[in-house]
């Protein structure tokens, strides 16, 4: 049975996306040219999570600049709260863009979606479910109606938890709505008898306040599985295909540089996340693929369907620009 989001949680929601959007109004570029170099300028929106490196990486090697762009990072605490603004073309495109949020939205009409780039795909302890070391929680059969902590209500972290819980037999938990930075402090004073936590937050919340890992949240049915990606409009592309274009070949030739050296990752990750040099040896990276793939974004859309997330089937294939 799909899980459905309460009035409360919606409210709570729409009154985060609509701060953000005011948040936001004042950093859009709608693609416009670099005054001093003839360079277009780009406005991205992007979370501090692994899934973000390529886009770093593309700025501070020079991939963007060798397209001709200029690209402007936003940073924000849930792609979600970018999406106003690329509605209204003051951002130019969402990194880190969790697929199951946008196909969502693109069902629902309220999105054209465009995926530029794919971000990361689920690689083991990329992501953890999480639960205080004293924890009487022992085993992911222990999970079902249990209180755990999602970034988002009805997205792939839920999605992936409950394919992983179907597979072993499991219960699924009771989802509530904390962000990466809160969830710590929530685990730590009672609110949720677990969190579902991505890196860099999974490692820093088991050194914060001493959790342990109760499930991987990148095995079984959730391994390799994309979860998100570059995302934008059509209107976007029609408008500036050069600079789609260009943008989509520095995060592949970015995406090839974490893929095979995954020490340049980790040299990135604490230049725009809260991890140290030191910490961010342990931290598990996702995986990160060259190019988009069709069939593989099938599969997203297949676990969608079978858990209520979509009504109907979507064909990612023309939604990837190439």
């Amino acid at each position: 049975m799909a899980l459905r989001r309460s009035r409360s949680g919606t409210k709570r929601l729409a009154a985060l996306v609509a701060a953000a959007a005011l948040v936001l109004a004042g950093c859009g570029s709608g693609g416009s040219s670099h005054p001093g170099d003839g360079r277009q300028q780009l406005t991205v929106a992007a979370l501090p999570l692994t899934d973000s490196a390529a886009l770093y990486l593309a700025r501070d090697r020079g991939l963007f600049a060798k397209e001709g762009l200029d690209v402007r990072i936003q940073p924000v605490q849930q792609s979600i709260q970018a999406l106003p603004a690329l509605l209204k073309g003051q951002v130019d495109v969402i990194a880190s863009a969790n697929y199951v949020t946008y196909l969502q939205a693109y069902e629902k009409g309220t999105l054209d979606l465009r995926i530029l780039a794919e971000g990361v795909r689920i690689a083991p302890h990329m992501m953890d479910v999480l639960v205080p070391r004293d924890s009487a929680l022992k085993s992911p059969r222990d999970l079902a109606g249990r209180k755990v902590a999602v970034a988002v209500l009805n997205n792939i972290q839920s999605l992936t938890l409950n394919a992983i819980l179907d597979a072993q037999g499991a219960g699924r938990p009771v989802y509530r709505q904390i962000l990466f930075p809160q969830m710590g402090p929530a685990l730590e004073k009672g609110q949720v008898d677990a969190v579902h936590a991505v890196e860099p937050f999974d490692s820093a919340i088991q050194g914060q306040v001493g959790a342990r890992v109760l499930l991987d949240g990148g095995s079984g049915p959730a391994q390799g599985l994309p979860a998100s990606g570059y995302v934008t409009t059509r209107d976007f592309v029609r408008k500036n295909p050069k600079a789609a274009a260009g943008f989509r070949r520095a995060i592949e030739a970015a995406s090839r540089l974490a893929a095979g050296d995954p020490d340049a990752v980790r040299t990135e990750l604490p230049k725009y996340a809260k991890v140290s040099a030191a910490q961010v040896k342990s931290l598990h990276l996702p995986a990160y693929p060259a190019t988009a793939d069709a069939a593989a974004l099938r599969r997203l859309v297949q676990l969608m369907r079978q858990q209520g997330m979509l009504n109907k089937d979507i064909d990612p294939a023309p939604l990837l620009v190439t």
